[in-house]
């Protein structure tokens, strides 16, 4: 059997075919690019069983991964994150059936390390040398890793009020860092121009094809770890998307080998009340967003004003019957707290925002008291300790409590 089952890429806008053998990046029409996999022959060679003895790492699903060669995988152990029943929050907000998929203990403790492990390893696989990207914090530090671990050299731009940890993650893997005085869409103009006169690897959030895949092994790991019987609902903070059209893109692969079936899960895109054009697409049913002016939110993860697969996100909800909903930053820093204190649990103010818009759906009677919902913590709450102001009291050595 082969590795991987990877076959071709091809472009979502005006389906053109590329090779997966030689280094891609947007299609010719400025699209982003989708890995396509053998999954006839793979249905016939593979059953989920198989998968039970299999290691405890995103790359347990290699025949659904776009690198050819096992000798060319850069790997942490990222993947196989917990699936987490939030019973004390579930019986407060009346759902039975109640989950968090917690990716804040992954590698660089954000879900960013899924995309950059298998991004790097195609890379490595493509013989990529150097590369470069724009980053909102967490995906530069992963990718900068990940690189480093790999040999490939690395050049960041990222906003100059990026989370401080994520700058130093990224600046201490060798990378060559650069703060920019704007917002990530001012970092990616810079790093664009860059990349043209360089002539370097742009990783940039979906102009190369394989992030996506790397994202997408959390919708597998849902899949898995409730048995193949999928949730009726998954909330994701969402900037650039792309684990939401990952996710997506992972639970029709499953239903065409067969693995899943019946509908898929709503898919709902939760976004900052400060920075949410998937949502006012999404309001005026449009396909495409619109730059969102001046944008704000202390969940830095999801300040995008304008997504390059915007298409492809306002698609899965559409096709999935979900929503998109905004949270005002006031509303995720309390439900920030009522995790940590209900459920033991210090997520990250962009997974904070989904939890948040768990309650505003439930209180809109959006989903009933039966179905199984699925909220994505994209990160540690401990890469964002400014999102938290704490007074305690000080004692002296001698002094009694």
């Amino acid at each position: 059997m082969p590795y991987s089952y990877v076959s071709y890429l091809d472009c979502p806008k005006c389906g053109e075919t590329y090779d997966v053998n030689t280094v891609q990046q947007l299609c010719t029409c400025g699209a982003p690019l989708l890995v396509n996999y053998d999954l006839e022959q793979l249905k016939d060679n593979l059953k989920p069983d198989e998968l039970k003895d299999r290691e405890d790492s995103l790359w347990r699903y290699h025949e659904l991964l776009p690198v050819a060669d096992c000798k060319n995988v850069i790997s942490l152990g990222e993947g196989m994150t917990p699936l987490v029943e939030m019973s004390k929050l579930g019986s407060e907000l009346g759902i039975k059936n109640f989950y968090m998929k917690d990716e804040g203990i992954i590698p660089t403790g954000s879900f960013k390390a899924r995309g950059a492990a298998v991004g790097v390893s195609k890379a490595k696989e493509l013989g990529v040398t150097e590369l470069a990207m724009p980053t909102n914090g967490n995906a530069g530090a992963a990718w900068a890793l990940y690189a480093a671990r790999a040999g490939i050299k690395s050049t960041i731009a990222m906003p100059i009020d990026a989370p401080e940890i994520t700058r130093k993650e990224t600046a201490v893997s060798g990378a060559n860092l650069y703060l920019v005085d704007g917002l990530i869409s001012d970092a990616g103009k810079i790093i664009g121009k860059y990349v043209k006169d360089n002539q370097l690897y742009d990783v940039s959030t979906l102009k190369e094809p394989y992030r996506i895949e790397g994202k997408k092994t959390m919708g597998l790991e849902i899949a898995e770890q409730m048995d193949w019987e999928i949730p009726d609902v998954i909330l994701y903070p969402t900037g650039g998307g792309v684990g939401l059209i990952g996710i997506y893109k992972a639970l029709n692969e499953l239903k065409e080998l067969g693995w899943i079936k019946g509908k898929l899960p709503r898919l709902v895109a939760v976004q900052a009340a400060g920075c949410a054009p998937i949502v006012k697409a999404w309001k005026e049913n449009k396909t495409e967003s619109d730059f969102w002016l001046n944008s704000q939110t202390t969940a830095f993860g999801i300040n995008v004003p304008k997504a390059l697969g915007d298409f492809l996100v306002l698609e899965a909800i559409y096709q999935t019957g979900g929503c998109a909903i905004a949270v005002e930053d006031e509303a995720m820093l309390e439900e920030q707290e009522k995790i940590s204190s209900m459920e033991g649990a210090f997520v990250c103010p962009e997974g904070a925002a989904a939890f948040a818009a768990v309650r505003d759906l439930r209180n809109n009677g959006w989903f009933h008291d039966e179905e199984s919902v699925v909220v994505l913590n994209t990160g540690a709450g401990i890469k964002y300790p400014n999102t938290v102001q704490v007074e305690v009291p000080t004692l002296n050595k001698e002094a009694k409590i």
